[in-house]
């Protein structure tokens, strides 16, 4: 089988709606927790996330920037991701990743105090398809 592409990735993705987002607390210790991507896979290596600004996850964040994301799809197809995570606070730059469902959560919208939003920038993607395993490095 060929290798995947970026591309390849994003299609298989599309179905897949819960993340493991993993940080390093002060302590070394890892931290995962699951995310929603809240259906927004038009995956280009930048995920985004939303939280609390208050949350530990952004803490971490802001200590160190790098965390791994892991997705597991259909038919055997999972995914690790490495990357550098960015806490976001512009409600500009939420609206282009707010979902209706996201107001379960937050119930003033985008306008509800101590909202974040987190962009995960992936380097690197390990993927196993079934039998078939392979990886795809992102430039910056």
């Amino acid at each position: 089988m060929p290798q995947m592409s970026l591309s390849d990735i994003s299609k298989k993705m599309r179905d897949i709606d819960m993340a493991m987002l993993c940080t390093h607390t002060d302590g070394g210790a890892i931290a995962g927790r699951p995310m929603s991507n809240n259906r927004d896979v038009d995956y280009d290596g930048d995920s985004y996330y939303f939280t609390w600004e208050a949350s530990r996850m952004v803490a971490d964040i802001e200590s160190d920037p790098k965390v791994s994301l892991t997705f597991q799809g259909k038919k055997a197809f999972s995914l690790a991701v490495e990357g550098m995570a960015e806490v976001i606070r512009d409600k500009k730059a939420f609206k282009k990743h707010w979902t209706d469902d996201l107001d379960n959560w937050f119930t003033d919208g985008i306008d509800t105090k101590g909202v974040a939003m987190i962009k995960v920038h992936a380097d690197r993607l390990h993927y196993w398809n079934g039998e078939e395993d392979g990886e795809v490095k992102l430039k910056r």
